[in-house]
């Protein structure tokens, strides 16, 4: 059972938990964390994609951020980061190496197997510059179905019409392109 923090608008803890089932059933607003994973290629921006695992309660087998995670109850944003990128992608960062693009509401609902799912969350959304082979990336097996390369604005496209299947919001992708227009690797 994975306990999480009820928010606030900005995404401080209001003293009150959740269970996170519960939360996307209610639509509890709690937090999560976002990194985006990029390497310049041939004067382009590549961003490393997850495809989700079709066994996901939400969005299975859709095309995702690279890391991102629900922050359980009591944890940060940078820490859940770090940690979700080293769960998912044994890729090991210091907090000195998230480049901060900013912070972003997120509101859907859908239907996943036939359940109500309501996304009520209030998202911290970081860069991470690693060039790494795909390849020598071991995923985790339970949360990812496989990950790829992308050319950023390939991304950006596939996103806004929503093919291949994704779950990439175009304005997250807009934060993350003004943050990589004002850094550097």
């Amino acid at each position: 059972m994975e306990i999480l923090d009820i928010v606030d608008e900005t995404g401080e803890p209001t003293g009150r938990t959740v269970e996170r089932t519960e939360a996307h059933s209610s639509g509890a607003l709690h937090r999560t964390s976002h990194v985006w994973v990029a390497r310049r290629r041939a004067g382009r921006v590549e961003l490393l994609l997850q495809l989700r695992s079709r066994g996901k309660e939400s969005f299975p087998s859709c095309y995702d951020v690279s890391s991102a995670g629900h922050i359980p109850a009591g944890d940060g944003f940078v820490e859940s980061a770090l940690r979700e990128l080293r769960e998912e992608l044994g890729i090991v960062a210091a907090s000195e190496e998230l480049v901060p693009c900013g912070l972003r509401r997120i509101r859907r609902r859908a239907v996943f197997a036939g359940v109500p799912f309501v996304d009520n969350q209030v998202s911290r959304v970081y860069l991470l510059w690693r060039d790494v082979d795909a390849s020598a990336i071991r995923f985790q097996l339970s949360e990812l179905d496989g990950i790829c390369w992308t050319d950023l604005a390939e991304c950006r496209a596939m996103a806004a019409c929503g093919v291949p299947s994704n779950c990439i919001d175009t304005d997250e992708l807009d934060m993350l392109a003004a943050a990589i227009a004002s850094t550097s690797e």
